[in-house]
């Protein structure tokens, strides 16, 4: 397996559009080949005193941390079904720097090989 991870700082506010971004992607994914695609919003994400969550998207007041992926048979499929995603264009049309409920330049993402699974 294959993972593709990514760190969010959504403000709260946003949150209704950015869950009807993570729907729309969500189908999107799924339909061209994605095994999995989750979003999952913070509840317990405290401040580190080096490294955090929080630290690491520079979180500011008012906003919230969204940890997220997307699961692939290997690295190889992750780069099939994402080429077909970057062309889909129900998210050509939303995923811009411009339409996007999130500051872009401070998501962090991903690729992972997977090194232990239950």
């Amino acid at each position: 397996m294959y993972v593709d991870g990514f760190v969010i700082p959504v403000p709260e506010g946003n949150l209704a559009a950015y869950r009807k971004l993570a729907k729309l992607a969500c189908r999107v994914w799924k339909e061209h080949g994605a095994l999995d695609y989750v979003e999952c919003v913070g509840d317990d994400v405290p401040v580190g005193k080096l490294t955090s969550f929080t630290r690491a998207v520079k979180l500011k007041p008012g906003e919230t941390v969204v940890l997220s992926w997307i699961v692939y048979k290997s690295r190889a499929h992750r780069d099939k079904v994402n080429k077909k995603v970057m062309a889909d264009p129900r998210l050509q049309k939303v995923m811009t720097p411009a339409n996007s409920p999130f500051d872009v330049k401070r998501l962090i993402f991903g690729g992972f090989k997977t090194f232990v699974k239950a």
